[in-house]
């Protein structure tokens, strides 16, 4: 049988003294002889059929003995720390003390795992956490802003005999020359003046030109056979167009939306953009509950694992000398696994689950960020283990909303805020639903922990 004992190192870290008698060995033995059996070429035998006492005679049971041990200190290492209900954040470190005797394999076989573990605290009180924010200010001003938005959508384009400003959209002529030779040409281009899309220098040289008129002027090509090579543009106006905006009217309100008056659309609008203060209040006093929760308690830090992770860190970005970039650094980095540790354990505690709707959600939303197709996106962090990584940050989202719907929120001025909304929007229901607190454990024993952003 396999026997553990634990000693506590520190509040982050300990040791595993796991005890392995021969019966219990004895598998991983008859497991390496089959597999060096699969790997040898002795003459007269075939490829896996060599027996024990030839590979004994060729490869010594010695060899036979540490191939056993180091395929089977994995397993044991897990089963222990699983056995002893363990957190392990890190990667461990083993020693072997004691071995079975060569000869025939007998007495046992003692190995001693040190790693980092999540520590044990106590949890602060989040029942009726206060949160304070801003208050929501939706001005006149604000409303117009958005009924002049929504009367843009409904513009149409006008052919004005003016000069062109900013605003307004010219259909434009372009040649591209360089040493006297045209490299490219684009005809009845529709351009936004002011708008930045098109080529560098294109706003100045065509403001204040009306149709019909042309200039020239110097500017990096950005595609084609000679694209990051300066040339000659010249540019011709062919027209020039400004918006026409609706009239902002009952009739416009009609068109526009589902009120038969202006004054019903713009009461509606102002109706929008308090909900989405209103959200933001939300956000705002999410954002604020991991700091009001750290002042509360105290989260031992396995210095080891947050210095591996500064190092990292720096070494990525060839900063290594840098010891005040180290400094700050490293205050993020105990902040974040401090973070972390915190919202795991509230997840526990509160039984948060995420589904397989939401971890997808999130993995597509995130595979935008990175400018990559989802699938490919998550194939890379399934080949690299890290989608048990994406389910805790899909997790502590949730423990913030969970944490966030328990709290009293008010804004400056005392006034209560309600925002269901926003924590509606972040526990929303799946179905499939696995528990993030097992896969989070299980993230925890396959790899280092998560990394940390700076």
């Amino acid at each position: 049988m396999v026997s553990t004992t634990v000693e506590k190192l520190s509040p982050t870290r300990v040791k595993l003294s796991i005890t392995v008698t021969p019966e219990e060995l004895k598998p991983s033995i008859d497991h390496a002889y089959k597999h060096i059996a699969e790997s040898v070429n002795i003459p007269g035998f075939r490829k896996g059929k060599v027996p024990p006492p030839i590979i004994d005679q060729r490869v010594g049971r010695a060899e036979v003995l540490n191939h056993a041990v180091s395929e089977g200190l994995d397993r044991l290492y897990r089963e222990a720390a699983q056995e002893e209900k363990l957190r392990p954040l890190g990667r461990p470190s083993a020693d072997v003390t004691q071995w079975p005797s060569e000869k025939d394999f007998s007495g046992d076989l003692l190995v001693e795992v040190e790693v980092d573990v999540r520590p044990d605290f106590e949890l602060p009180k989040y029942d009726g956490l206060k949160l304070e924010v801003e208050p929501v200010s939706v001005s006149p001003d604000d409303v117009e802003t958005e009924l002049e938005n929504l009367r843009t959508r409904f513009g149409t384009l006008v052919t004005v005999d003016r000069p062109a400003k900013k605003g307004d959209f010219v259909s434009l002529d372009l040649t591209a020359t360089i040493g006297g030779n045209e490299v490219d040409t684009a005809s009845g281009i529709s351009y936004e003046l002011g708008s930045g899309e098109l080529i560098d220098g294109i706003d100045d040289a065509v403001e204040t030109l009306t149709a019909g008129e042309e200039t020239t002027f110097e500017s990096e090509l950005l595609g084609g056979d000679n694209a990051g090579e300066k040339a000659q543009i010249a540019v011709t106006v062919l027209a020039v167009k400004e918006r026409e905006l609706p009239e902002a009217d009952d009739e416009f309100a009609q068109i526009a939306s589902q009120f038969d008056t202006i004054g019903e659309l713009r009461a509606d609008l102002r109706e929008q953009l308090e909900k989405s203060a209103t959200f933001g209040q939300g956000a705002a006093a999410r954002d604020k509950i991991v700091d009001v929760l750290l002042e509360k308690v105290e989260i031992p830090v396995p210095q080891q694992l947050i210095d591996d992770e500064v190092n990292r860190h720096l070494e990525n970005e060839n900063r290594l000398e840098d010891d005040e970039h180290r400094a700050e650094v490293a205050v993020s980095s105990e902040k974040t696994f401090r973070t972390q540790i915190l919202l795991d354990a509230i997840a526990e505690k509160e039984e948060v689950k995420v589904s397989q709707q939401e971890l997808t959600n999130y993995l597509v939303q995130a595979s935008q960020q990175y400018g990559m197709e989802p699938g490919e996106f998550i194939q890379v962090l399934d080949q690299n283990g890290q989608i048990p990584a994406m389910v805790g940050e899909v997790a502590r989202s949730k423990v913030l909303a969970v944490v966030l719907g328990k709290a009293k929120v008010v804004d400056t001025k005392g006034k209560a805020v309600d925002v269901s909304a926003f924590t509606a929007a972040v526990l929303g229901e799946g179905d499939d639903e696995s528990n993030a607190a097992d896969l989070l454990a299980a993230a925890g024993a396959d790899d280092e922990h998560a990394g940390h952003n700076h």
